[in-house]
């Protein structure tokens, strides 16, 4: 229990020192780096054209309620 706490603490102050554990190695993504720019690049134009559509459908209700 108290090397339980005390790699706790240490590893809270992050010194634990230089022999990393196994859950620290992630695993190597699956798909290549411009899948996930590729992908992140369709998000922000999805996000763009939703709020802009949002936009003009409230322009549109106030020009039709003028």
């Amino acid at each position: 229990m108290r090397l339980f706490a005390l790699e706790l603490i240490l590893s809270l102050l992050d010194v634990r020192g230089h022999i990393p554990r196994f859950d620290d190695f992630r695993p190597a993504p699956a798909t290549p780096a411009t899948a996930g720019i590729v992908r992140a690049l369709a998000a922000a134009i999805a996000v763009f054209a939703v709020l802009s559509l949002a936009i003009w459908g409230t322009v549109w209700l106030a020009v039709q309620l003028i």
